[in-house]
């Protein structure tokens, strides 16, 4: 901050400079002012002096014309070049009081409505963060100096669940929310905060949290891991075991959570087993998709691809699906299981599915331009399927 108090002081001279200068004028008019006066009273003693000397009969009436004459040349000669002074109307006071306050006033404005605290915050955050907690209290000062930052509020509620501080957390994802909208991912942050902030207490608000983020995202990580969570907590380890699968299937083969998450995924099946169950088949299926060469001609690369499994019997939702673009195919995708929409919505609940591809150019699963469907298939089916999107979507 000390360079930019002193790019400050010295914008404040260059003004202060603005109200002194005529000041510092005025004195040297009043200097030339008082010459002149000066000079004028020695003309009058000359005069009078000459007025002296011509009733003593010591100077004609020609002699006194003619020194009076040259009393005022040489008046005239000291006085000529002297600017004629300026009145000012406001005052001597008022300038040197306008000094004073000029940079006083701009001080307490801009402490005021400046940003100062900005300015040390960025120079705060270019420097790497001696520990978590110096990175928690960083963040809340710029939650605090910028509290519409939606942004902010994000990464500091992150940091209060790094440190355990689950209510805080729980309350600033809410100020999220309402800033940013109800976002998945958020919505998922919100409930896993709420969750812990309630001992792991299970809540109609964490239901109803996690039911409104896999409706807008069906593989929204943070409440899969969650719901998991709370249902190995709840000794419901099959459902446990479906969530972390559906997880699992999300996370890129590098991710490192992979292995501990794989280990949850094995503890459960354990537990399951120990209290006297069995773990439910977990049903993939393996399906080509391509375009027929009359689609193909007319599909564009930015056209949405739906691809999905749905019972030839039961309910018409999807029981797993996938969604790439044209420019994507042709593609080998697995269906199953972990793909689930719904716990109760499995492929390996019904005994028959259905394999349906559809192309929609407005993005929209249920309606589109073209569609290819399967024959009905045994959802236990483990040979690779070929789906051709080849007719148009009546």
């Amino acid at each position: 901050m000390i360079d930019f108090w002193l790019a400050a002081g010295l914008l404040l001279l260059i003004a202060l400079s603005f109200l002194l200068i005529p000041v510092l004028r005025g004195r040297r008019a009043q200097r030339e002012e008082d010459r002149t006066a000066l000079n004028v009273a020695l003309y009058q003693e000359r005069v009078a002096e000459l007025q002296v000397q011509q009733d003593e009969g010591v100077l004609n009436a020609a002699q006194l014309d003619t020194g009076r004459a040259e009393a005022a040349r040489e008046l005239l000669a000291d006085t000529e070049g002297v600017e004629k002074p300026r009145e000012s109307r406001l005052g001597k006071p008022l300038p040197f009081l306008a000094a004073f306050l000029v940079p006083v006033l701009g001080v307490v404005l801009y402490l005021h409505y400046g940003a100062s605290d900005k300015v040390e915050l960025t120079r705060e955050f270019s420097q790497p963060p001696v520990s978590m907690a110096d990175m928690t209290q960083r963040l809340e000062r710029a939650a605090a100096a910028q509290p519409d930052s939606a942004e902010g509020l994000y990464f500091l509620g992150r940091a209060y669940m790094a440190q355990d501080r689950s209510a805080d957390a729980a309350k600033v994802f809410e100020r999220t929310v309402a800033l940013a909208g109800r976002q998945p991912e958020l919505l998922g942050q919100w409930a896993q905060a709420q969750y812990f902030a309630d001992n792991k207490q299970w809540s109609p608000k964490v239901q109803a949290l996690t039911d409104e983020a896999l409706k807008l995202d069906p593989k929204e990580v943070t409440s899969l891991g969650l719901l998991g969570i709370a249902a190995f907590e709840g000794q419901r380890y099959q459902e446990a075991i479906d969530y972390w699968n559906r997880l699992l299937a999300q996370l890129p083969p590098q991710d490192n959570s992979r292995v501990a998450l794989q280990g949850g995924i094995d503890r459960a099946a354990e537990k399951l087993k120990e209290s006297g169950g069995t773990v439910a088949h977990k049903a993939v299926m393996t399906v080509r998709v391509d375009l027929s060469a009359e689609v193909k001609s007319k599909a564009l690369p930015t056209d949405s691809v739906f691809i999905f499994a749905r019972a030839v019997t039961g309910p018409p939702a999807p029981l797993a699906a996938k969604r790439v673009t044209v420019a994507d195919l042709p593609i080998t995708v697995e269906l199953g299981d972990a793909d689930a929409m719904m716990p109760q919505l499995k492929l390996s609940n019904f005994p028959e599915v259905q394999l349906v591809a559809r192309i929609s150019r407005a993005g929209v699963p249920t309606t589109g331009e073209w569609i290819g469907r399967s024959q009905p298939l045994a959802s236990s089916s483990t040979a690779p399927q070929q789906l051709t999107i080849d007719s148009p979507d009546k």
